[in-house]
């Protein structure tokens, strides 16, 4: 797994990007190992054990939120191969269509066609940025609350039973929740930005209030512009959930500034403003 938290001496969770890359003062939530914190250009950032990784750790726990950045859905790069061509009308075969199925990714539907035919679910749309925001998070809120319940009811069974992996199964749920608030506690907001005769748009989450984001992007536009003017087309409180499926349905209209990969450029106006419509509500 790729730990993000490591706990600090007074018990509490602190994420890896709240901490600068070397050995840190926290220790890992599973064996209480000290941790680094790696922070290259290539992989995640992530906590390292600084002596040898524990069991726990080198395991995987599957503690990451349900499709939060994993819009394949976990599909192998065959199986995520075989639903693409599916979805470009090239048949997959009897064996394909059952574990489709079984994923509840496709469902039948009597009345497609002439004879009925197979359609995609709305999971099944969301590793093509198929669904709007507000379907997006009405698939992924379930998920997400279910995922929650189960770790609880695990955690509450093994303290009951004072299993062996008690502790381990506690770290989980610790983890999972922590995850949780980060997200909760987050607005979404999507701006229309004006600069230097250009129209373009960004997505971002805060857990401050967007007036006291907007300075910050200002400046920081303002190395690459002279004239900027930021309008708040959406603010969506309690929705950081939303954030990186908003990158995955609109990549192609990324438009990155220098280093920034926050902004979009569409291709007119009623495209931009389609994104609220609905909204993620």
């Amino acid at each position: 797994m790729c730990l993000q938290y490591g706990v600090n001496p007074d018990g509490e969770l602190i994420a890896i990007d709240q901490v600068r890359r070397g050995k840190t003062g926290l220790t890992c939530p599973y064996c209480g190992g000290f941790l680094a914190a790696k922070k290259g250009r290539i992989k995640a950032h992530h906590f390292a054990h600084i002596s040898e990784t524990c069991r726990a750790v080198s395991s995987d726990r599957d503690i990451d939120l349900p499709t939060y950045d994993r819009f394949n859905l976990h599909l192998s790069p065959k199986d995520f191969e075989a639903f693409t061509k599916f979805r470009r009308g090239h048949g997959p075969g009897k064996a394909y269509i059952s574990f489709f199925e079984r994923r509840k990714l496709i469902k039948w539907n009597d009345f497609k066609g002439r004879g009925g035919g197979y359609e995609f679910t709305m999971l099944g749309k969301i590793p093509f940025g198929a669904l709007s925001l507000m379907l997006f998070n009405q698939v992924q809120e379930p998920l997400i609350l279910g995922k929650l319940a189960r770790f609880t009811k695990r955690a509450e069974s093994a303290y009951k039973k004072s299993a062996v992996d008690l502790l381990d199964y506690v770290a989980d749920l610790r983890l999972y929740r922590a995850q949780l608030r980060r997200i909760l506690a987050s607005t979404l907001y999507y701006l229309e930005v004006r600069a230097d005769g250009n129209t373009l748009y960004r997505s971002g989450v805060t857990t401050r209030s967007v007036e006291e984001r907007i300075p910050e992007i200002e400046q920081e536009l303002r190395s690459h512009y002279q004239s900027v003017a930021i309008k708040v087309l959406g603010n969506w409180p309690h929705r950081g959930n939303v954030e990186r499926y908003f990158i995955h349905r609109y990549h192609s209209y990324q438009h990155p500034i220098g280093t920034l990969t926050e902004y979009f450029k569409f291709d007119d106006p009623d495209q931009a403003k389609s994104v609220l419509i609905p909204s993620c509500a």
